[in-house]
């Protein structure tokens, strides 16, 4: 029988919120811009999407964040108790080892298969990068 994981359920649901606010802000002032001109969104194309209902779009990402908090926090109690690594160095560590281990590799097919710029590639892979390593450490220092 498999011992039951002591998962924080409110860092986890916290720290989905957090990768969304920081996807709105991300994509939004910080970078939205210049992802949309990289994507070839024309203003037209940016108000065709805005009228259809984007609800199901943002249901499927928290949905997505929400996974990803809850895989991220089992990594965080695998650095405690295996590698003796805690607090915000373990949040950080396991942010930036599954950043390296399975969005930089699995994205950059966008960049070698698809013909995107390195710099689209650097604006989407960052954006994990930087949200891995921030609910890594919320998750963490809140387990």
């Amino acid at each position: 029988m498999m011992p039951l994981v002591p998962i924080n359920y409110l860092a986890v649901l916290v720290s989905a919120v957090v990768m969304m606010v920081l996807g709105a802000l991300w994509y939004g002032p910080i970078f939205g811009k210049q992802w949309a001109r990289m994507m070839g969104f024309t203003p037209e194309k940016m108000a065709e999407a805005q009228k259809r209902s984007m609800a199901k779009s943002y249901i499927l990402m928290a949905l997505g964040a929400l996974v990803m908090s809850f895989v991220l926090a089992h990594a965080v109690i695998f650095a405690n108790a295996y590698l003796n690594m805690g607090g915000a160095s373990a949040g950080l560590a396991v942010g930036f080892a599954n950043w390296i281990g399975f969005i930089a590799p699995v994205s950059l097919g966008t960049v070698l298969w698809e013909g995107k710029s390195w710099k689209l590639w650097m604006i989407n892979s960052g954006y994990y990068l930087v949200g891995l390593l921030i609910i890594g450490v919320i998750l963490a220092v809140w387990m």
